[in-house]
């Protein structure tokens, strides 16, 4: 049987030049690949107590909506500004590549709700710090984020310092 790792696809230059690009879709695109993907994330929960996953659009949707379901737990989705309907907060953040914001539902953290952050990719840590602030905004409490890949050169997760960080697959370089 194939290791997760054999399933991403890395593209060098993508989408610029001196970057490899660790493709998730090659994971998603085989029934094995995914179950591993959803089986690594699950193992990195361990014992650990929550009440909501939330995850980031649009990868941390599909990698956590499976999480929370499988848990009886709500999921939470964070987006780009402007796509969420009803009341919001929000956050910018830097990202590899620029900048963006996002938003998260006043009504979807509860004070003391107890929070897993899931995502596909640790880069750079922007992404994440942002919705952890969110989440502390709302009066909850994150207790792991929770990703695929790590890519451990950009040092995403010396901006997550005090949470627990838990990576599936780790890469050395960008």
């Amino acid at each position: 049987m194939k290791k997760l790792e054999d399933y991403v696809v890395s593209i060098p230059d993508f989408p610029q030049e001196g970057i490899i690009f660790r493709d998730v879709t090659s994971v998603l695109e085989n029934a094995d690949g995914l179950h591993l993907a959803i089986d690594g994330l699950e193992e990195k929960i361990g014992d650990r107590e929550f009440d909501v996953i939330v995850g980031p659009e649009s990868r941390g949707f599909i990698f956590g909506m499976p999480i929370a379901y499988n848990h009886h737990k709500a999921f939470v989705p964070v987006r780009k500004k402007g796509k969420l309907p009803c009341e919001t907060i929000s956050a910018s953040y830097e990202l590899e590549y620029g900048t963006a914001e996002i938003e998260i539902h006043k009504r979807s953290i509860k004070p003391g709700d107890k929070v897993i952050i899931v995502d596909d990719l640790l880069a750079t840590g922007g992404t994440a710090e942002a919705i952890i602030k969110l989440v502390e905004e709302l009066g909850g409490e994150v207790v792991g984020f929770l990703c695929l890949i790590e890519l451990e050169g950009l040092k995403g997760r010396s901006k997550l310092e005090g949470y627990p960080v838990e990576s599936v697959i780790q890469y050395p370089g960008n």
